[in-house]
């Protein structure tokens, strides 16, 4: 089956595109909505795209209006129409707030597969397999509070996962960051046919989170 992955450009997106591909899809192409002032601080469009080059796929971006439903019910019926797309994978792992999948309600009823391969996972087990299967990445985005600042720019392995237990232990944090405490950058892995070189960043802030900006 042809499948798109919703991609971010983290680790979430980059297993779920794994684990699909294991269970048999063909992954054609990666898909990102773009909502009206979208801030992309923690996942630059163009790092996705350097991404995209190096796993041998194409990033495309659907530009989201509103009413937000149907214009993501809208922008998914024309892709998967124009792209022969069976399923769309996301790395969703749990509900946000108690509210429903989104991406799954915008198909509900449409005759549009939605594979969430992660969904219900383990947190600790979850981490510790991305980090076994051999992906790399770094910490891209950190809400104020909720990491300490010098973490930004850190690389996810098993030294920081270990940490990742100690905080949620002490502060409740999800070892994930599912709920915004941090967010990721992946440059290597088994979906890769080469790594995205992140030779250099600089740090900045604004009133919530800090973030890198790769240079």
């Amino acid at each position: 089956m042809r499948a798109s992955v919703l991609w971010t450009g983290g680790k979430d997106s980059a297993m779920a595109f794994y684990k699909a591909r294991l269970s048999g899809y063909e992954i054609v192409n990666l898909l990102t909505f773009v909502p009206g002032n979208a801030d992309f601080l923690a996942h630059p469009i163009p790092f996705m795209k350097d991404q995209a080059k190096a796993i041998g796929v194409t990033h495309y971006e659907a530009v989201i209006g509103a009413p937000l439903e149907e214009a993501y019910e809208k922008a998914i019926r024309l892709f998967v129409e124009k792209y022969r797309i069976d399923a769309l994978i996301t790395g969703d792992i749990a509900e946000i707030d108690g509210q429903p999948n989104w991406i799954r309600q915008r198909c509900e009823d449409k005759g549009i597969k939605v594979l969430t391969p992660l969904w219900g996972a383990d947190r600790y087990r979850a981490m510790s397999e991305f980090l076994s299967c051999g992906f790399s990445a770094v910490i891209s985005c950190i809400k104020k509070g909720c990491l300490p600042e010098e973490w930004l720019g850190k690389e996810l392995d098993e030294e920081s996962l270990n940490s990742l237990v100690v905080l949620s232990g002490k502060t409740g944090i999800d070892i994930c960051g599912e709920n915004g405490e941090y967010h990721t950058l992946v440059f290597d892995g088994p979906i890769f046919d080469h790594g995205v070189v992140i030779n250099n960043y600089s740090k900045q802030a604004n009133n919530s989170v800090v973030y890198i900006k790769p240079l």
